[in-house]
Formats: structure tokens, sequence, C-alpha cells
């Protein structure tokens, strides 16, 4: 009974409200009586009550906000974008929608169908749930937005184009190219129209996963469907063809694009270009540059064709097309001198490299990363720690951040130098960085200590990381394993895999099977066969990875290599693909 009479005098307080503001007796609501009684739900419902009149609701809406104890939740938001909408006020709808789209987990499933129970109008929520598929790709908020196209498909609501292409445009950004297929075949079974924007961005997810055949396929299907590709789709195809070496193909696109009447843009261009010069091929490359029509050689162009032409050990080329660049009032940026500097570290011109930095600090170019890692590794080279590490410290008053190359550079140069103590703090800086060595990283530092006649100093790194509070995982003595067994020096092998064990980590199969091989060169067949049964215990494999990288490290000892894959087998340890992978060699010896 109770609940009835407050339903009655809610019902009562409502209408009265909403007589107020009809009346526009403003001054009236901010009475403390009927201010403080007013409440979400009850906002929510003046709201509709005064829906006939949308400018109303929205004053009413606007003038609950400029309450300093009144917060709008999430319905009443929702049912004045509803209404401004529905009165075709779509800018004030969306930036309504944004004001709230980032709040009260609005993307999740549960408060998606609660709202959209709220109001049955689909042709509305489509449009609503458009705006924030969009507001939530263009946040990057890529997971976000394909919640929202899920739900709009779960709840038979067709995304509009202009949501599709802005979802799919940054699931592509994200290189969530799996996803963006999903999606892109949902909104196809959607009955989405896909429109030239769609199959463009769609092209674009084919450039960043590489996929010519889908690519080509999305153009047929464009022109089964009268949809002409632009110059945006050719740019991409030609770009991707490039990308994979295709050059016939990127050029048979470019003159596909004359015998339709699209004008090739300097992008076109920039793209024939890099492609030829990333072969090695600048016959070719600066062919293209000479036939450019229409469009003007940037510093895209140049650079390209610079850094292509000291890639094949053609300075002086370079160095002029450098020249014509700045004739034509273009002058290099970083890239620019970057390509130059590299090769001129290379050929040790360092008093060239040196006057190019001064060029650089006259002309307020700024050094970036590849600048500085290039010298940083050029004078790791000549073994100049010390200048080296100066410019490794100038990187960070910069704020340059030290990469896995710099780190890289600087070990390699330490430990030719047979300066292990640096080279090993430079190892804990880097993983304290949180970048991963590699087998290259700990190969150098094991071969400096063996050059020292000094291994067991290398038994002591993964103690010392530990000490250090670094993270030692099975990728640390694996490396350490391989390393000892390609020097010959299995004995030190084993005791890093007996470490390894000590410390809870079992043998994969690249330690095994490295482990031996390294026992079968060194005369011992027993202690082979025990690790290759100890894989078979382990359920272990070789893969097609593995097995190449055993065949290219191990080139000079066929012998060996067959008798150890063919113990292999007996075992069973080889994968199938294996199998195939040695018919065929036998097949051409």
């Amino acid at each position: 009974m109770g609940s009835l009479v407050y339903r009655k005098n809610e019902v009562g307080f409502i209408q009265g409200v909403c007589a107020i503001v009809l009346k526009g007796s403003w001054s009236n609501l901010s009475n403390t009586h009927i201010s403080h009684c007013l409440t979400t739900s009850n906002v929510n419902q003046i709201l509709l009550q005064l829906s006939a009149d949308t400018p109303l609701s929205w004053a009413f809406f606007r003038w609950m906000q400029s309450l300093p104890y009144y917060h709008h939740s999430l319905q009443p938001n929702w049912t004045m974008v509803h209404l401004l909408t529905k009165n075709r006020q779509f800018k004030a709808a969306r930036e309504l929608l944004e004001k709230f789209a980032f709040k009260d987990f609005l993307s999740s499933p549960s408060v998606l169908n609660a709202l959209l129970s709220s109001y049955e109008d689909a042709d509305l929520n489509s449009q609503i749930l458009s705006w924030l598929v969009i507001i939530y790709s263009q946040s990057k908020m890529t997971q976000d937005a394909v919640q929202v196209f899920e739900q709009m498909k779960s709840n038979g609501l067709r995304p509009d184009p202009h949501a599709c292409n802005a979802l799919l445009s940054a699931l592509a950004k994200a290189r969530l190219t799996a996803t963006a297929w999903k999606v892109y075949d949902e909104m196809t079974w959607m009955g989405v129209v896909l429109n030239i924007h769609i199959f463009n961005v769609m092209i674009h997810v084919c450039y960043k996963s590489g996929d010519v055949e889908k690519a080509e396929n999305l153009v047929n299907k464009m022109e089964r469907r009268g949809i002409r590709p632009d110059l945006f789709s050719y740019n991409t195809l030609i770009s991707l063809f490039c990308k994979k070496g295709m050059h016939y193909e990127a050029l048979a696109v470019r003159e596909r694009m004359d015998r339709e009447g699209t004008h090739p843009d300097i992008v076109t261009y920039n793209s024939l270009i890099y492609g030829f010069c990333k072969e090695g091929r600048l016959r070719e490359a600066s062919r293209l540059f000479k036939e450019i029509k229409g469009a003007g050689p940037n510093h895209v162009t140049y650079t390209t064709l610079i850094d292509g032409y000291c890639r094949v050990n053609n300075l002086d080329e370079a160095l002029c097309l450098r020249q014509e660049m700045e004739a034509k009032g273009l002058y290099p940026g970083v890239a620019t001198y970057n390509s130059i500097i590299r090769k001129l570290c290379e050929e040790g011109k360092m008093k060239a490299v040196n006057d190019l930095l001064n060029e650089m600090d006259e002309r307020k170019v700024q050094p970036d990363n590849i600048t500085c890692n290039t010298l940083i590794n050029a004078y790791c080279k000549r073994g100049n720690m010390a200048f080296a590490w100066k410019l490794r410290n100038k990187m960070l008053e910069s704020g340059l951040a030290l990469d896995q190359f710099t780190y890289k550079a600087l070990i390699h140069g330490f430990c030719k130098v047979q300066e292990l103590d640096e080279a090993k703090e430079v190892l804990f800086d880097m993983l304290d960085a949180g970048l991963s060595p590699n087998y290259s990283t700990y190969s150098w530092l094991v071969d400096a200590y063996c050059n020292q006649n000094n291994a067991e100093a290398v038994l002591r790194i993964p103690d010392e990381l530990a000490k250090r509070g670094l993270s030692v995982d099975k990728s640390v003595y694996r490396a350490l394993i391989r390393r000892f067994c390609k020097l010959g020096l299995v004995d030190f092998a084993e005791k890093v895999f007996i470490q390894m064990q000590g410390k809870g980590f079992s043998g994969d199969s690249l330690v095994y099977i490295t482990l031996a091989y390294a026992y079968l060169s060194a005369g011992k067949p027993i202690t082979a066969s025990e690790m290759l049964n100890d894989m078979a215990k382990n359920q272990l494999v070789i893969t097609v990875q593995i097995y190449n990288c055993l065949n290219a490290s191990c080139a000079n000892e066929n012998d060996i290599l067959e008798l150890l894959w063919n113990h292999a087998s007996e075992r069973g340890l080889i994968a199938k693909n294996v199998y195939k992978l040695r018919q065929q060699a036998r097949s051409k010896s």
C-alpha cells in the first residue's frame, strides 16, 4: 500500500514539474523542496513527458546539468540523445553522446542491452550506436568499438557505412587484420552497403598483412558491383605488390591506371621507386624518377633514391641527388641524413660524418634514434668505446630512449675490446629496460669469456641476473647452451643444462637436439642417444624451424647431421612437414 502511495505521489510530482517547465517558471524549480527531490529516475520520466517538445526537454536537461549537486546518470543521457536524434538535431546529439561515451561501461553488452530495451525504434538505435562505433574507433578504443558492433548485430541493427569504415580503419591501424576480416564478413552478412571507402580500407588491411590474393579478390568484387577503383585503391595495390617484390604486377596496375584515366600522384611514383630500390634495382628506379609527370618529386622521393644508391654502394650518385634535391628547395630531413651517414660510417669516413652532423646542427635537424644508433655502432666496431658511450649519454640527455639496437651495439663493442664487466652491465641495463637479448647477444659474451679462457664466468651469468632481481627464463640458458655447443665446449653446455634443470626449467626441443648434435660431434654417441630418448619421453618433436636452424648453423658437418636426423627419425621425433623437407632434399641430391 505504501509503495502504491509513493508511486502516486511520484507521478504527481513528475506532472507538477512538467507543468512548471511548460509554463517557463524556471525559478520555481529552484525551490529547495522541488530541486532536491529530482533524481535521475524521475528526471528521465520528465524528459519523456516533455518529449513532444524536444527543445523544451533539451532546455530542462541542461538546466538539471547546472545544478551543483546533481549529475545525469546513463539513462537520462541516453534518453536525451534519443530525443535529439529523433528531432534531427544530430550535432547536439552526437556531442552529448561523446561526453558520456567513456563512462559507465557504456560499451559492455549488459549495459547496452538494458538501454536498447528501453527504446524500440530500430532506426534511432542504429544511428546512435553507429555514432558510438565511430567515437570509439576514432579514440583508438577498438575493443569497445567491436563490442558495440557485435551488440548491433545481435539486436538486428545495421551500422551505417561510415561507422563500418571507421571501425575497419581503426582495426587496420592497430594491425588487427584477422578481426578486420571477421567484422567485414559480418557487415556483408548484415546487409551493409559496401562502398569504395570500405573496399579501400580492406585493401589497406591486405597491405598490412601482405595478402595479395585477398586484395585482388576485393578488386574483382568491386568491379562486379560496378564500383571503380580510385587513386587510393591503385596506390595501395601498388604498395602491396612492391612490398612483396612483385614489380611486374605493380607496373601492370600503373598501366591500368593510364588506361582508365586515373592519373598517378607522387605517392604512386614513390611506391614504385621504393619497390625497385628495396630490391637494389636502381636503374629501373632512376628511370621511373625521370618519368614522373604531373607531380613534383618530394622529400620521400629523393630520400628513397638516396638510400637506394647508398645501399648499392654508389655514394657519389647519392650525393649528387642530394645536391639536386637542395637546388629544388627541398632540404634534407633526418631520414635523408641517416642514409648518407650510415654509408659514410660503413666506409670509415668519420670526418665526413662529423661534417654532416655539424650541418644538421646548423640547420636545426635533430638526430633521432637511427642517427645515434648508426654512430654508436660505427664507433663500437672501431673499438672506440669511450666515444660510443659518450654518444649513448647524449642520447639520454636529448630525451631519446635506448632501444634494442643501442644495447646490442654496446654489448658487442665491449666484448670486442674485452671489457666484459662493462658488457655485462649493459646487458643488465637492457634486461632492466624490459628488452630481451637474443642468441647473438649472449654469444658475444660467451665467445669473449672463452677467449679469456674463463668459461666458468659464463656459468655465473644466470645467478648474477637473479641477484639483480632480473628475470631469468629458459631463453637465457638455451642461448648459453647453444653457444657452448657451437664452440665444441659440450662439457660446459652440460653444466648449464644441469643448472637450468636445477632451477626448475625443463629442456625444450632446441636444447635437446643441440646437445645431442654436440655429443655426436664430440664422439659421445651414447650420451647423444640419451638426449634423444629424453626428448621422446617428454613428447617433444623437431619442427621445421629447428630443423632449418640446425642445418644452417652446422652446414659443414653433413655426415653428423644425417646421423642425427636418422636417430631422431627412429624415435619418431621428427614432425611430418620435416619429413617432407628431408625427402625433397634427398631427391635433389
